[in-house]
């Protein structure tokens, strides 16, 4: 149609002009809402892979830093890798030579047992200590939860051949303050007490250093974890009679339980692969006496220059890590599923 010299054209559907088609009857003359669109598959597909992609760049430098150089040193623990081979670019395969050297040695398993137990020892100090400072940093006032929490960072935060020559230092059998101390207080024997000159007291110094530099990952962990508790449930607890140990038992504790798990898990592999503390000290001496599996590893691959020997090491001590651990990969699998 035309007026006024306007065209008007009809709609190619309706027959009608452009003006927006009628109202279904019962709409009180509002427009029929549109229906929203239902993401297609590429969009669901997206939304899904989203969490995955997000995580490649971790897991491919993952696989590049430590997947990797693992894959090699495998390899290595295949092969006869001594100062001959290695200047005349040889690759002996021996296969599994190594792995039978090195688990018909009896010093492997001394030095296997000796690795256990002191993860256990260290763990179990550090745990019991590291809870106990949560415990307290919970308890203090502000100022001086605050001052607590600055001497744990500086501890935390020293890097751990600084944290070791300060302890050499300190348990200098000449010029330590520790020995002046002791003798201070009327404990002249220890005047000039070597401290690395044998198996215990080397173990205590090492063992010391360990647990004051793991502490305060342990108690500011405990100390975030117990400000989810509910302070309803104290207030019950104390209601009912309870003292503090009791409240601990059966209110923090529980509550606390996957904390306590999961942070046992790290420490064993922490303690389990120390390498730095154990060997700064005293370089697994005296007389090899306080070497742990990776110092082991370190000490036959590389002071004796007998390389696959070391990988073959380095391999066992992870799978034995991993036997170690099974336990609590078991818990917490469990937990998962019961969540």
């Amino acid at each position: 149609m035309q007026s006024d010299g306007v065209v008007v054209r009809p709609d190619a559907d309706s027959g009608k002009t452009g003006s927006p088609p009628p109202s279904p009857p019962g709409t009180g003359g509002r427009p029929t809402p549109v229906p929203a669109r239902r993401p297609g598959a590429a969009g669901a597909l997206l939304a899904g892979s989203a969490p995955y992609l997000l995580l490649l760049p971790a897991v491919v430098a993952t696989v590049a830093l430590l997947g990797w150089p693992l894959v090699k040193n495998g390899l290595l623990s295949f092969q006869n890798l001594n100062p001959r081979q290695l200047i005349q670019h040889i690759t002996e395969w021996n296969g599994v030579d190594n792995y039978q050297a090195v688990l018909k040695s009896s010093e492997f398993w001394k030095v296997t047992g000796r690795s256990v137990v002191f993860t256990a020892a260290n763990v179990a100090l550090i745990m019991v200590c590291g809870a106990l400072v949560g415990l307290l940093l919970n308890r203090l006032g502000k100022k001086m939860r605050l001052t607590l929490s600055l001497g744990l960072v500086l501890a935390w935060a020293m890097p751990v051949v600084a944290a070791t020559t300060v302890y050499q230092w300190l348990f200098d059998s000449r010029f330590g303050v520790v020995n002046w101390m002791l003798d201070a207080l009327g404990w002249h024997s220890m005047k000039d007490f070597n401290w690395v000159g044998g198996q215990l007291s080397t173990f205590f110094v090492i063992t010391l250093l360990i647990v004051w530099q793991s502490i305060p990952f342990v108690a500011f962990n405990l100390y975030a974890a117990l400000t989810t508790i509910p302070n309803e449930l104290y207030e019950a607890a104390r209601m009912d009679g309870a003292g503090a140990w009791r409240i601990f038992g059966s209110v923090t504790f529980p509550v606390l339980r996957p904390f306590f798990l999961a942070t046992t898990f790290l420490e064993v592999i922490w303690v389990f692969k120390a390498f730095t503390q154990v060997f700064a000290i005293n370089q697994g001496g005296p007389e090899r006496l306080t070497e742990t599996l990776p110092v082991y590893a370190f000490v036959e691959g590389v002071g004796n220059q007998h390389f696959g020997m070391g990988a073959a090491i380095s391999v066992l001590t992870i799978v034995f890590l991993l036997v170690l651990m099974s336990y609590y990969f078991r818990v917490i699998l469990k937990q998962e599923e019961e969540l």
